[in-house]
């Protein structure tokens, strides 16, 4: 038996990982969590990691773990805070000696995380956008067309302040929306939730990307991976 099975189930730290880490994939995804693809598959990952080691830990750890009356969730900005600044600065071991043990986590207040929410930006998780004067100075298509488009919910238009509207420019193939993007709308409804959708990896395709599996014209796969989704 390896350091990595467990003696009541036999299954592998790793194993365990990897059904966490898609649990929690699969949950954030159905939640409408806004994450870009990448932050997505890390979180998933990390959370994983973290829920899978602690079956494994000496019995004394376990019980300190058990014993913590703290909020979790207060500290996780500041985790993955500290976990970006501990990514970019190349090798931990030497940051360790150089700079010493890295200060415990402080709970951030009410308000920062009010302005972090409030200062979160369309592109930070729909990617590129542009509104109508671009695309129709750039992708050839008139404001008629792109309002006909709208009002058919064959494009996906994100409100972006009052009345007006900017367009994920991921959506477009040869200037005109991916085929299948009006009964994704009619699935899901809300736009925003929409495109998160088909931006993010989908469990119902398999971890495909729902709008890289448009752009192949598989729509009948997609409408029915939307439709579950919707669903649940």
């Amino acid at each position: 038996m390896t350091r990595f099975q467990n003696r009541t189930h036999g299954i592998s730290q790793d194993a365990l990982a990897d059904l966490v880490t898609e649990a929690v994939q699969q949950a954030l995804i159905q939640q409408g969590t806004v994450l870009d693809t990448q932050a997505l598959v890390s979180v998933s990952a990390i959370a994983g990691g973290l829920a899978a080691a602690a079956p494994f830990l000496p019995q004394a750890q376990r019980l300190a773990i058990g014993s913590f009356k703290g909020e979790c969730a207060a500290f996780a900005p500041e985790f993955f805070r500290r976990l970006g600044e501990f990514a970019r600065s190349g090798s931990a071991s030497a940051n360790r000696a150089d700079d010493g043990p890295m200060p415990p986590f402080a709970a951030p207040s009410s308000a920062k995380r009010t302005n972090d929410l409030q200062s979160a930006l369309i592109e930070d998780w729909a990617g590129e956008v542009a509104g109508s004067t671009f695309l129709e100075e750039h992708f050839r298509i008139p404001r008629s067309t792109l309002h006909r488009w709208q009002r058919r919910n064959e494009v996906i238009a994100l409100r972006k302040g009052g009345r007006k509207h900017v367009f994920p420019l991921a959506q477009f193939v040869d200037g005109r929306p991916a085929s299948g993007i009006s009964e994704v709308m009619s699935a899901i409804g809300n736009p925003r939730l929409a495109w998160f959708w088909l931006t993010r990896p989908s469990p119902q395709l398999r971890g495909r990307i729902p709008i890289e599996v448009l752009k192949q014209d598989m729509v009948c796969d997609v409408v029915s991976a939307a439709r579950k989704f919707s669903s649940t």
